[in-house]
């Protein structure tokens, strides 16, 4: 059996120095692209979460108008100044009730049948 040379040679050195030294570059060339294209991300992301925060603080002081515009002393105080009565205050008035025709007659017996079924 013959035992396999390794090259250890100048040449041999300097085409891996060179080929490693390529990788390297282009490695670093690539992740120069990769942060110069997404630059912009980080303060887009934070602009997007100042306007999140403020969108919130609108809707929670939205909700908390309605919930008082919807109190019902609000809605009393409103009706009353429009000339609202509440129902129990307001006169009522009685009439006959004409021009209605009579039900018709109920028949004299009826029955109810019911079948119960277990399963």
């Amino acid at each position: 059996m013959t035992a396999a040379r390794i090259d250890l040679s100048a040449g041999t050195w300097r085409a891996r120095a060179v080929r490693y030294v390529g990788l390297y570059l282009v490695l670093a060339l690539t992740l120069v692209a990769a942060r110069f294209l997404t630059q912009d991300v980080r303060p887009d992301l934070r602009d997007a979460q100042k306007r999140e925060a403020m969108l919130t603080t609108e809707r929670d002081d939205l909700e908390l108008r309605v919930q008082a515009l919807g109190n019902p002393q609000r809605v009393r105080a409103w009706a009353a100044k429009n000339g609202m009565r509440r129902f129990a205050e307001a006169p009522k008035t009685t009439a006959a009730l004409t021009g209605v025709p009579a039900p018709a007659p109920l028949p004299a017996q009826t029955t109810l049948e019911v079948r119960t079924a277990w399963r």
